[in-house]
């Protein structure tokens, strides 16, 4: 046994000592298998043409990399929120306004110091579009070149042709024409809360349905009355002019004022009407429009003295873009131009096709606006509540907290630590509280309501903007 066992030790020593031969000639074996199908396969249409390219160009495209082109995804692509998504969104924005930032505007009464409450039609409707400007501006003529057709109601002409707000939108049966007491009873459309302004205003207000529009299945437009200049400003209007386009200024989610190239001077209730555009200026867009009918030099003196007129009214340092465009359907007057005015309409068209993709991330920012409007608005009325006598002097008090509003602001921003750039504007909220006959009336403010709106801003905006969040990825290129 010890003699067999030695004899296999020695077996298994001279083993390990040999080279595995086997394995020496499989590896050249393996290695021309492997070689064998470069040397055999022919080249790639890519690398002919790159060969065959000169030095320091791009290869010319070939069907394998345009198909890879086509199949990149565009940034855009990414951005898009399908409309489950986006009505899931919705609903919960509704829930949260109606839970917890509707019972405070109640109990503050925030109604009658800035706007009626927002219903469901608010936050389910489509992106609404405003238009404003002097009349024979091109309002009308603008929204046609959008629409593609005409509508029930139209009238253009150089005269002051629509005198009243007209609401252009896509509609299922035929075209017709809704008055504007029955589109404010309509608990569907977005325009229940127009019936606070009366019927001197009803009356001055229709809808018109249009079937088969594109731009319509989108988006909805406002067409308005041209603002008053000169004598007949004075006249004045039987409804507040101001307050109809301060309401439609909140809900919009785009604000075109237009110019006319030829009429430049701004009226004091076109004065107006900017200034109450001021705390949405992230909305308007301004349009030169019939820039066709002035030459190069000319449109550059207008349009230079357009944005001067615009600084000194909006009284700011930086003003918003001014597209240059003309819109009417006949051949333009001067060619030279042409190349801007394409890429000038070319650049508004990208900026309206993007209304409906970024909607549930504008009804998420203007809830948010309007929630810090409440809150502060709620400070206020407990503020000035607080500061009024319990039994006799209750008038004299409330004369002297009015004449020294401004000062009772900064007091109430201080004890609240809240922001001034937040409070409403002096003068209206001083003829407001001018109405009011006794603050004590007011509710005791609820702090636990306040506490659910700070929870608000905190927690459930934030989860909703993380839905909404952009997604982008760089476009590789497939060259």
């Amino acid at each position: 046994h010890q003699h067999q066992h030695q004899h296999q030790q020695l077996q298994h020593q001279r083993q390990q000592s040999q080279p595995p031969q086997q394995q020496q000639h499989q590896r050249p074996q393996y290695q021309e298998r492997q070689l064998q199908p470069q040397h055999a396969q022919p080249p790639r249409p890519q690398q002919q043409a790159a060969a065959s390219a000169p030095s320091g160009l791009a290869p010319p495209p070939t069907p394998t990399n345009v198909a890879a082109a086509a199949s990149v995804p565009d940034v855009k692509q990414l951005s898009l929120l399908t409309e489950e998504e986006q009505s899931s969104i919705f609903e919960t924005l509704k829930k949260l306004y109606k839970r917890k930032v509707r019972p405070l505007e109640v109990a503050s009464g925030y109604a009658h110091f800035h706007s009626q409450p927002l219903n469901a039609a608010d936050f389910d409707a489509k992106p609404m579009i405003l238009l404003l400007g002097q009349y024979s501006v091109g309002k009308t003529t603008f929204i046609r070149s959008l629409v593609q057709r005409d509508w029930v109601g139209q009238r253009i002409g150089p005269e002051p042709t629509t005198d009243r707000f007209t609401a252009i939108m896509s509609g299922t049966a035929d075209e017709r024409l809704i008055p504007g007491h029955a589109l404010a009873m309509q608990s569907d459309r977005p325009f229940q809360a127009l019936a606070s302004f009366g019927n001197n205003f009803l009356t001055k207000f229709d809808g018109a349905e249009i079937n088969g529009s594109p731009f319509l299945d989108q988006c909805t437009l406002i067409d308005t009355p041209g603002v008053l200049a000169g004598e007949k400003q004075r006249m004045g209007r039987d409804y507040d002019f101001k307050k109809v386009i301060q309401w439609f200024a909140e809900r919009a989610d785009c604000i075109i004022v237009l110019f006319d190239a030829h009429k430049l001077d701004i009226s004091d209730e076109l004065r107006n009407v900017l200034n109450t555009l001021r705390p949405h200026q992230d909305k308007v867009k301004v349009l030169l429009n019939k820039a066709d009918q002035v030459n190069s030099q000319q449109l550059m003196r207008v349009y230079g003295a357009l944005m001067w007129q615009l600084g000194k009214v909006l009284n700011t340092p930086e003003v918003c873009r001014v597209y240059v465009g003309s819109f009417w359907d006949q051949p333009l007057v001067n060619t030279e131009n042409a190349a801007l005015l394409a890429r000038e309409k070319e650049d508004l068209m990208n900026e309206l096709s993007d209304l409906p993709r970024n909607a549930a991330l504008r009804r998420i920012n203007e809830l948010v606006k309007r929630t810090r409007s409440v809150k502060v608005h709620a400070y206020i009325i407990h503020y000035l509540r607080k500061q009024m006598p319990y039994t006799f002097g209750k008038k004299e008090k409330q004369q002297r907290l009015i004449g020294r509003l401004e000062n009772e602001f900064v007091q109430c921003a201080r004890r609240y630590n809240l922001p001034l750039g937040d409070f409403p504007n002096l003068d209206e909220f001083r003829t407001n509280l001018l109405q009011i006959k006794d603050i004590s009336k007011f509710q005791k403010l609820d702090k636990s309501l306040v506490k659910e709106m700070d929870r608000v801003l905190a927690n459930d905006i934030a989860k909703l903007l993380e839905k909404c969040s952009i997604q982008t990825a760089p476009m590789d290129d497939p060259y």
